[in-house]
């Protein structure tokens, strides 16, 4: 017979060394290989997001071109206010302009103002009080003695921003130049004043930049990603292959949207601003959508949210072995599982309807997974979140009698989806459902009274 030769283990340390010494570059690759793979991995990541960046620049509007057109803007208005300084005013200290208008395309126009004040004061401190502190001591490090700490504590002034660092840098620059005049401070300050007058007004007159559609595009990924939690609790509930891990794993991703909020919050403070002083032109100029989602809709998502979390910690509650709490039989977390399904396609229907699709709230996307009724919202959706609805309070009039520890845990569940439901669903598909119980009841109820 002939012997099957045995697969080699892995190679002894020893070995591993030996090999290493015996073929070109193995002493480098030696030395590489205990720093591990991650910095390879953090290069082609990055160069993956870059890549995407690009591409999106070239699909159309969004963040990326907006930076891109932003970049633009202030490297024009460097390079227009050293054309200005340089060749049309023939001013030696053509350096402040250009520094001061790239500095200043901000990214609203309001803020571009209010750093320019800012800087400009900062600047002119500075410049003032190195001139004077050199006139007084006729000696650089003595001048930079007296007037550094003294800027550097105007710097820590909150009315300054940060833009109070400017004038120990400006200081720094005047003193280390050589000669401090009357005609050098006066040629560094119209310096400044020029380059925030063409920053400010290329930020203001060329695309003025807004960000309202930063507030629509976070509210979808809130709405996308509240969806997206409900469906896997849903799935994971519906197997009922979860424990304590899984229900921490909810209360973590139920967390994380507490991170999306803060971002939809900050892309509406930045939407706010960009309007403060542009309202009229940029409406004239028609670059303001008129479907912008009110404030109200950030509340609403805001409330949606904590429900998510009380809904994820009172199952992680349930899960813990050591709590008293238990969590209601598989037959019973099937249903719910269903229920929070429906909730969850809503949710995710939401953040479609935001991005472009279907406003109504009734159409849905078809494509859902699993459920009963396309993107859960319309009659449909509303009658099975009726009839599961119905179901579970069926079973915990059940156990309201026998079973506390799991009745608590029930009612708890199912009042944070009823929540979830009343915020989550528009009120225009609950309410033909809404009107057709009362006047059932109203029917029901009329024989009794004759």
């Amino acid at each position: 017979m002939t012997r099957v030769p045995e697969s080699p283990g892995p190679p002894s340390p020893e070995d591993s060394r030996e090999a290493s010494r015996g073929r070109p570059g193995g002493r480098w690759q030696a030395f590489v290989r205990p720093l591990g793979v991650r910095p390879v991995h953090a290069v082609r990541a990055e160069a993956a997001r870059i890549g995407r960046s690009v591409r999106a620049i070239g699909r159309g509007p969004g963040r990326e071109r907006d930076l891109l057109v932003q970049s633009l803007k202030a490297a024009g208005a460097a390079l227009l206010a050293w054309v200005v300084a340089k060749n049309l005013m023939g001013d030696p200290m053509a350096l402040m302009a250009p520094w001061v208008a790239l500095v200043l395309v901000q990214a609203t126009v309001y803020s571009s103002l209010r750093r320019a004040a800012q800087q400009c004061t900062a600047i002119c401190a500075g410049t003032l009080l190195a001139s004077g502190a050199e006139a007084v001591t006729g000696d650089t490090l003595g001048a930079l003695a007296i007037c550094l700490p003294l800027l550097m504590l105007l710097a820590n002034w909150s009315r300054f921003g940060d833009q109070g660092i400017y004038g120990a840098t400006t200081a720094v620059f005047t003193l280390a130049a050589g000669s401090v005049s009357a005609a050098s401070v006066g040629h560094r300050l119209g310096q400044t004043l020029l380059g925030a007058v063409i920053g400010v007004a290329v930020n203001a007159l060329v695309l003025p930049p807004i960000h309202l559609r930063d507030v629509r595009e976070n509210l979808a990924a809130v709405a996308r990603e509240t969806g997206d939690v409900l469906c896997a609790v849903a799935g994971e509930l519906r197997d009922g292959d979860w424990d304590a891990r899984t229900a921490a794993d909810w209360s973590r991703r139920s967390a994380r949207l507490e991170h999306r909020l803060e971002t939809l919050h900050s892309a509406r403070r930045w939407s706010r601003e960009s309007l403060r002083l542009m309202n009229g032109p940029l409406r004239a100029l028609r670059r303001v959508p008129s479907d912008i989602p009110p404030d109200a809709e950030d509340e609403r998502w805001s409330r949606i949210t904590g429900h998510v979390r009380a809904l994820t910690r009172t199952l992680a509650i349930a899960a813990d072995e050591d709590r008293a709490p238990m969590p209601p039989d598989p037959e019973v977390l099937a249903t719910y599982a269903r229920l929070l399904e429906l909730l969850g396609q809503s949710c995710r229907a939401e953040g479609d309807r935001l991005l472009g699709g279907p406003a109504d709230g009734r159409a849905g996307d078809g494509n859902a997974e699993g459920g009963d009724s396309g993107d859960g919202c319309g009659e449909d959706g509303e009658r099975t979140r009726r009839e599961l609805h119905h179901r579970l309070q069926e079973v915990l009039r059940e156990h309201a009698g026998r079973e506390a520890a799991r009745t608590t845990v029930l009612g708890s569940l199912l009042l944070q989806a009823e929540s979830l439901w009343a915020e989550a669903v528009p009120a225009a598909v609950r309410e033909p459902e809404r009107q057709g119980a009362v006047a059932s009841r109203t029917a029901s109820r009329a024989p009794e009274a004759e």
